[in-house]
């Protein structure tokens, strides 16, 4: 398995719901200068449009997400990154 280093820590969105140990859905995350698609899997199940943190690489594009509140959610001006 080689870990995708950069993705971990990276905020992101689900675009497809996870369903927990019943399987993976699918966040897009802001990394490497654009938007990418990878598979996610989280302990429990999670809605679509849930806001995430990437907690963990799985090697082959899948990561470990977590839900998450961005706390400059508030703030635009510090988060166009």
């Amino acid at each position: 398995m080689v870990r995708d280093e950069v993705v971990i820590g990276k905020p992101g969105v689900l675009t497809v719901a996870t369903r927990g140990s019943a399987g993976p859905g699918e966040v897009l995350v802001q990394v490497r200068g654009g938007t990418e698609h990878f598979i996610a899997w989280s302990p429990e199940p999670l809605p679509r449009g849930t806001s995430v943190l990437v907690i963990e690489s799985r090697g082959h594009r899948a990561v470990d997400v977590s839900s998450w509140d961005d706390p400059l959610a508030g703030f635009p001006e510090l988060t166009d990154t």
